[in-house]
């Protein structure tokens, strides 16, 4: 037989106090004015007996359950999006609760017995998180049911957590102007119909809108937009190489994912251009094979993880609707090639240098 399960009313026996004095204690209550030694012996005493809090028992107490849902399409078991889940479970338990996983793999009917099968378990609330950016439909909850948008957006449940699309975008013009890059910019992969297109992503037309806008704070313009719907390697290659054979001033190519930047290697290499060298490549997304090219591949990352906490932090702290927006870190590796302007620039500064004469400045 397995043994009894210590109770509450045992460590406090054990501990020499009231149940009520343990449970202050164990629950980190604040101000309860019990001496470090009180502190100090309830914990012995549930530490020896190896108590666990009775989490039925307390649901019944305090309406809560101390557990959330993460309800997603293909997350877990997507190593590119995985970052999601454990941002989420990290915050999770950093809040004392747990989390219930399911999986939908975007079938309607999983999705139906994935969310009875979370309401019946009375969570605490539900996050619904996706892949790939989009908005998302889910049905009706009772009023109190919390909803948290991961990675998603959805108009009756305006809490969400999405990636700051825009800011990312300023920051990819950014490095290539950074480095000297004011002539032959293309851009590889946008599509006018994604950018209007919710369902298939919520964050592709401000990832574009961010290129645009910086673009034409700098003065700059782009040479060519190639186009197409899938952002795949094939795609890339096919488009670059397009490109590279029609035209002769391309310097430089900011690819709408690093897919697209994968096949765009390959067309480059094949043509004779180094990249990082001859052409730059600034992309997006932070995949896992931006990092096994070579060069390796800068671009604006998805910033994940750090997204699955927030989305903890909102549903568990009630939050108002609203997007939250995170800040897509920048991933510098050695695809951007320095301008011959920029070369130029700096040769004759070296050259000054060691003639002895004084740097000119900004002015002339």
């Amino acid at each position: 037989m397995s043994a009894k399960r210590s109770t509450l009313a045992d460590v406090a026996r054990l501990a020499g106090l009231s149940p009520t004095a343990a449970s202050l204690i164990l629950n980190g209550k604040p101000d309860t004015r019990f001496s470090a030694e009180a502190h100090e012996r309830v914990h012995a005493a549930a530490a020896r007996l190896g108590y666990r809090p009775n989490i039925g028992a307390r649901a019944l107490r305090t309406d809560r359950t101390l557990s959330i849902a993460f309800i997603s399409d293909v997350v877990a078991t997507t190593r590119f999006a995985s970052g999601l889940i454990q941002g989420a479970l990290e915050e999770a338990e950093r809040a004392g609760h747990v989390v219930l996983v399911m999986e939908t793999r975007g079938e309607p009917a999983r999705e139906t017995e994935a969310i009875e099968a979370v309401l019946d378990r009375q969570v605490d609330g539900i996050i619904f998180g996706t892949m790939r950016a989009r908005e998302l439909f889910v049905p009706d909850f009772p009023d109190s049911t919390r909803v948290v948008m991961l990675n998603a957006t959805n108009p009756r449940y305006g809490v969400s957590v999405l990636p700051d699309e825009e800011a990312g975008g300023r920051a990819a013009v950014d490095l290539l102007a950074a480095s000297g890059h004011a002539e032959g910019i293309a851009l590889i992969g946008q599509n006018d119909d994604a950018e209007r297109d919710l369902f298939r992503s919520a964050t592709v037309a401000r990832r574009v809108k961010g290129l645009r806008s910086e673009l034409h704070d700098l003065g700059l313009t782009l040479v060519a937009e190639e186009s197409c719907w899938e952002w795949e390697p094939h795609n890339g290659y096919d488009l670059t190489a397009d490109l590279l054979d029609r035209r002769d001033d391309i310097r430089a190519l900011l690819c709408m994912n690093d897919r697209l930047a994968f096949g765009a290697y390959q067309a480059c290499s094949e043509r004779g251009l180094a990249v990082g060298r001859d052409i730059s490549i600034v992309s997006f997304d932070n995949d896992e094979l931006a990092s096994y090219l070579r060069p390796g591949l800068t671009t604006i990352g998805l910033p994940h993880v750090e997204m699955g906490r927030e989305a903890v932090k909102l549903l568990l702290s009630e939050a108002a609707p609203g997007q939250r927006l995170i800040p897509m870190p920048i991933v510098e590796r050695h695809s951007i090639a320095v301008s011959d302007t920029t070369r130029q620039s700096a040769r004759r500064a070296q050259e000054r240098l060691r003639s002895g004469e004084e740097p000119s400045s900004p002015d002339g």
